[in-house]
């Protein structure tokens, strides 16, 4: 198939002004959305990365959120090699300007569970960036692919020292806290408890914690103890 002409008609045939609408108010700073739905982007991208998607990638013209957003996901399911795709990913993360964006494309990298050692060291100098969305990039790789038994020590100690001023990466960090938590309560608590976060982010991920409901009803109210009154959240 013609790779190029198959997503202009898919776009076509699925664009929806009263999910635009709905989709533009949850992105502040971003006026392009087209207003394609989440399921039908993937089942578009699926199908690319199992044809021309080489031809997808660098021909296929970028005017609206979508169409950043598929080529993204059309990465995300390439049945190739890490390497690949991790390269594909690190000129990807240079696109990324909106939250969306970089959560739908780090939520389709399965193939990173397939060698978290190299994704884990690709990771490193994304958090350092200054830039925004790549920061959020790697803390929400982070938080999807990293919470586990092997690393959940190191991602602790990452997201404890970071320190951000963008709003997105802050929530992106509560979130990360929050499932942290989830899964693993010691040792996220000991670090709540001796917390070295900014004050929004120390009681946003107390609050993110307490709306889980995989979490008792006895260590939320432990957990309210441990908010910092100055701050607003």
């Amino acid at each position: 198939m013609d790779v190029l002409k198959f997503v202009k008609s898919e776009f076509k045939n699925n664009t929806d002004p009263a999910y635009c609408k709905f989709s533009s108010a949850l992105i502040p700073n971003i006026d392009n959305v087209l207003g394609v739905r989440i399921p039908v982007l993937r089942k578009i991208a699926k199908q690319i990365a199992k044809d021309d998607w080489q031809k997808f990638l660098n021909k296929y013209e970028e005017k609206f959120m979508e169409d950043t957003m598929l080529k993204g996901m059309v990465i995300s399911y390439l049945n190739e090699d890490i390497d690949t795709v991790l390269n594909l990913t690190e000129a990807f993360v240079l696109k990324i300007d909106n939250w969306a964006v970089c959560d739908t494309f780090c939520a389709g990298l399965k193939i990173f569970k397939k060698d978290r050692k190299k994704v884990f060291k690709f990771l490193i100098p994304y958090l350092t960036s200054k830039k925004e969305y790549s920061l959020r990039f790697a803390v929400v790789v982070l938080l999807t692919y990293f919470i586990e038994k092997d690393y959940i020590d190191e991602v602790l100690k990452i997201l404890f020292n970071l320190k951000s001023s963008y709003y997105y990466v802050n929530m992106a960090i509560a979130w990360a806290v929050s499932v942290c938590y989830v899964k693993f309560p010691d040792c996220t608590l000991k670090y709540l408890e001796n917390s070295t976060l900014d004050d929004f982010c120390h009681n946003k991920s107390i609050s993110k914690i307490i709306e889980s409901y995989r979490v008792s009803k006895e260590d939320k109210e432990k957990l309210k103890l441990l908010k910092r009154k100055a701050a607003a959240v």
